[in-house]
């Protein structure tokens, strides 16, 4: 079998119809949808299905039901597999939590519970302190963070995430966006605004950690029984009261996902496995990997693609 690296989506992957092959499938992905909306209140399986896609995007209801997808793929690839196990499980942003579940860290109820305080609290972060992101095209993250450093402007940015070596998001409100923009303009970058309503893993959210680590401090975390790579660290951690203190910061914290990817690929990844909606974290791997690397880069949220990656994974 192939060494395969699991990997999660976030906020951005989300489409209308997203999750309904998986639930017209099988009762049991059925009852993770199910158990979601029980758990958030909200009516997720309307909303994924038939939207307003304006209101599926709404950082409350997205958490949620993003989620909900990422795990029923997780759970039909284990029914496929049952004996298999990845070399590394890793998600991007709100995608970590679903790697969490997929490691045995959270169980799928304090999943779905922790998701849906994250975007609540998220939520009410947002409509105290407007803002956004951008993503910066064409420059590294040394420039970007040397602009930022050295240059004087009004309002609020930072890096949020570090996603390839040419492919910075900043975070912050509208008048620091539009000045850090303007700086990495300057320098040939493309500064491409994102459709997001909060300044995700910037200080414009970091009200919501201390309520996060209260609602967290009922959870119990145990012990990973995979790999799993960190946002905040890039790095591995075991033990749980630690995963709770990184988990409950993340919301402000930069998402080092480039070197996440570099490590998995320097520790013998062979196949990368996107298990979520579209194709976000594939396309950033392939941009990440050299243009003659024999890495093979998957993605799958219907039984058909899920049936794909078990062939690359057993082949």
């Amino acid at each position: 079998m192939k060494k395969t690296a699991v990997l999660f989506p976030g906020q951005g992957s989300q489409y209308l119809g997203m999750g309904k092959a998986l639930v017209e499938a099988d009762t049991e992905a059925a009852l993770i949808m199910d158990t979601a909306e029980r758990i958030s209140g909200f009516p997720l399986r309307r909303l994924s299905f038939d939207g307003p896609l304006d209101e599926l995007t709404r950082v409350l209801y997205l958490q949620p039901a993003l989620t909900a997808v990422n795990l029923m793929c997780w759970q039909q690839l284990c029914k496929r597999l049952p004996d298999w196990q990845p070399l590394f499980v890793a998600g991007h942003s709100l995608g970590e939590y679903s790697a969490l579940y997929a490691a045995g860290v959270l169980t799928l109820e304090d999943t779905l519970a922790l998701v849906t305080k994250r975007g609540e609290l998220m939520e009410r972060e947002g409509a105290r302190n407007p803002g956004g992101m951008t993503a910066i095209l064409g420059i590294d993250l040394a420039t970007v963070e040397g602009l930022l450093r050295n240059s004087s402007f009004e309002g609020v940015a930072v890096v949020a995430n570090h996603n390839t070596a040419e492919q910075v998001v900043l975070s912050g409100d509208a008048a620091g966006l539009a000045a850090a923009a303007a700086l990495c303009k300057a320098k040939g970058a493309k500064a491409i605004p994102l459709k997001v309503s909060v300044a995700n893993h910037s200080p414009l959210v970091a009200g919501a950690v201390d309520d996060f680590a209260a609602f967290m401090a009922r959870i119990d975390f145990r012990a990973p029984n995979l790999p799993v790579l960190f946002n905040v660290s890039a790095g591995l951690e075991r033990s749980p009261e630690r995963i709770r203190e990184t988990m409950a910061y993340q919301i402000a914290s930069k998402v080092r996902w480039l070197e996440i990817v570099e490590t998995m690929v320097a520790d013998g990844v062979e196949l990368f496995v996107e298990l979520g909606p579209k194709a976000v974290l594939s396309g950033m791997v392939k941009k990440i990997l050299p243009k003659d690397s024999k890495v093979l880069c998957l993605q799958a949220d219907t039984p058909e693609g899920l049936d794909a990656v078990v062939s690359a994974i057993t082949s």
